[in-house]
């Protein structure tokens, strides 16, 4: 089947590259001509372990291509996939910015020939579809298409495992047309039994939105308990052992760190607010996950300064991890932007190391921050070091030889990467997230 995806960020490039790899031929446009050419070069723009490969397999074998020729690529799809951003707007009030989905939809409307399904792939609010629908008709109205959604459930740093191997695949549909070809689309996951939710178009557009929420909102459950397990004396690791074997709670999202962040769950979980609160409801759960959320990180700063004896002033700090989450180059909502900056203004010198985010970081945080080489780097004459990203090199840090090389031997573990009791015979002092 031809398809063309509009969009190679995240999203695009990964499920573009993942439908080639089904045997689709699948071309990905991009406005940006630097991009494309990037990719055209084998360079990829984002860091996803193994989509490298993937886009050279499927490039070299001629199922992938990239180009900025919209119209190409439109007229001859049989389905056009919307993979553009929808962060949240710059009023600052919450609502996701549709700016690119509704250009697009523009852009693609004259290009349309024969029947073709657009595909909504970004997450967008309810009602964004109809819109769509409702944009490409103004500008061709003798187009013969269909509108659909089809939200993605990736995460960052397994996304090719996760469209691989999906939970499920939701597709949300009004005509039979629709649902044939996006099925013929998902075809190759037959044999596996990954299962295909058929809903209303609404309904999917609104799962995406809930999956993520409820993750959110399982986040800082656990977060809250690490803060109480630290007031009253009580582990939060086995607290969340205890309750995450019970069938119906489960063990994954319950992991105690210093705050979600991230392209997803912040946005998403303010997004969806809104869309409650312009139906005349509200949700009050995720409203207290996201203050919840807040609040976690300003008390990891504080953990960090008790933990220094009250103040950070003139005290050197080894951060090691930026990214919000170990695999990827991501630092959107990263908790490091929020702690960092105010260690910073509290006279903190900064030291820092990550695997991949180190380029974006400099981008994004005050230049007084030093990045080092290695983990080691980081940490010569540091009075304390924060483990705040739980990377796999992080994991297996040789604690006699850090040790020797700090200032002072204090251990702020904001993932609960160590065992206490390890890290303490070190002689270190040892402060982890619920682990008093």
């Amino acid at each position: 089947m031809k398809i063309t995806m509009i969009g190679t960020g995240y999203v695009g490039l990964v499920t573009g590259t993942c439908f080639a790899e089904f045997g689709h031929h699948v071309t990905c446009v991009d406005k940006l001509s630097e991009k494309i050419d990037l990719l055209l070069q084998g360079e990829i723009p984002i860091y996803e372990p193994g989509l490298d490969g993937l886009v050279a397999k499927n490039t070299q074998q001629g199922r992938l291509s990239f180009t900025t020729d919209l119209a190409e690529a439109v007229a001859s799809a049989e389905a056009v996939f919307i993979a553009v951003g929808t962060p949240t707007s710059r009023r600052g009030d919450g609502y996701a910015d549709l700016t690119y989905i509704y250009e697009a939809s523009k852009e693609i409307a004259p290009f349309l020939e024969g029947y073709t399904v657009i595909v909504d792939k970004s997450t967008v609010p309810v009602g964004t579809a109809r819109q769509v629908a409702r944009v490409i008709k103004e500008v061709n109205p003798e187009a013969n298409f269909d509108v659909a959604s089809n939200p993605e459930f990736l995460r960052e740093g397994a996304a090719i495992n996760d469209f691989m191997r999906p939970d499920r695949v939701v597709i949300g549909v009004e005509s039979d047309r629709a649902e044939a070809i996006l099925r013929a689309i998902y075809q190759p996951l037959y044999l596996q039994e990954n299962p295909i939710v058929k809903t209303s178009i609404e309904t999917a557009e609104l799962t995406k939105y809930a999956a993520n929420a409820f993750l959110a909102t399982k986040i800082s459950f656990i977060n809250e308990m690490a803060l109480l397990c630290d007031a009253i004396g009580a582990d939060v690791v086995a607290l969340a052992k205890g309750i995450g074997m019970d069938g119906r709670i489960g063990p994954k999202f319950l992991h105690p760190g210093p705050g979600f962040g991230g392209s997803c769950f912040p946005k998403d979980t303010m997004a969806l607010m809104r869309i409650a609160q312009e139906n005349g409801e509200s949700l009050r759960i995720v409203e207290a996950a996201i203050e919840a959320n807040g609040a976690q990180k300003a008390k990891m700063v504080k953990k960090i300064r008790d933990m220094l004896g009250g103040s950070e002033a003139g005290k050197t700090i080894a951060v090691l991890g930026l990214t919000f989450k170990p695999e990827t180059d991501d630092m959107r909502d990263s908790p490091s932007i929020t702690i960092i900056p105010a260690l910073l203004e509290k006279g903190a010198v900064i030291r820092a190391h990550d695997p991949q985010g180190m380029e974006e970081a400099r981008r994004l945080l005050p230049d007084t921050i030093v990045y080092t080489e290695n983990s080691y780097e980081a940490c010569t004459g540091a009075d304390a070091v924060v483990v705040m990203t739980e990377w796999n090199q992080y994991r297996a840090l040789d604690l006699e030889r850090l040790g020797s090389l700090m200032k002072q031997k204090i251990f702020i573990d904001l993932r609960n990467v160590y065992q206490p009791d390890l890290v303490r015979e070190q002689g270190f002092k040892y402060a982890g997230v619920g682990r008093s």
